[in-house]
C-alpha cells in the first residue's frame, strides 16, 4: 500500500490519514493540553475517501501515523456504460479504466474529469 509515516502534530484539516486501514480526509483536528501524567493528545475526525464513512481517532501528538499517498489525476470520459459506471481515459498514460460514478454527477462522453487514485481504488471528484 502506498503510504508514509508522519507525526500526528504535523497533520491538519484537509490532509489524508489512514483510519481503520482506510484512507480518510481529515475534517476536524483538535488538540488537548498535556495533563499531569501524560502528553498532549490530538483528536482527529475524518471521512473515508472511497467509502464516505465517518471515523475518528485519538492519539498522542508525538505518535507516528500512516498517511496514504493519493494521486489526483485528469481523465476524459470515453463512454458511460451504465448509470453508475463510466469508462475513463487517463490523460497522462492514455490507459482506459472503469470508474464507479457518484449518483449526483451527470457524465457524458468527452467530459474532462478529475479523479483520485490510490492503488486500485479510484473515485471521481465532483466540481
Amino acid at each position: 500500500m502506498a503510504k508514509e509515516q508522519k507525526e500526528v502534530r504535523d497533520l491538519q484539516e484537509g490532509n489524508y490519514v489512514m483510519m481503520d486501514e482506510e484512507p480518510c480526509k481529515i475534517t476536524a483536528y483538535s488538540t488537548a493540553k498535556p495533563g499531569k501524567h501524560g502528553s498532549a493528545k490530538a483528536r482527529i475526525e475524518g471521512k473515508g475517501v472511497f467509502d464516505d464513512q465517518k471515523r475518528s481517532l485519538s492519539q498522542p501528538v508525538d505518535a507516528k501515523i500512516w498517511v496514504p499517498i493519493i494521486n489526483r489525476k485528469q481523465g476524459q470520459v470515453v463512454s458511460v456504460e451504465s448509470a453508475d459506471v463510466a469508462q475513463v481515459m487517463d490523460l497522462e498514460t492514455y490507459e482506459t479504466i472503469s470508474i464507479k460514478t457518484p449518483g449526483d454527477v451527470d457524465l457524458s462522453p468527452d467530459d474532462d474529469i478529475e479523479y483520485l487514485e490510490m492503488e486500485e481504488q479510484r473515485k471521481i471528484l465532483q466540481d
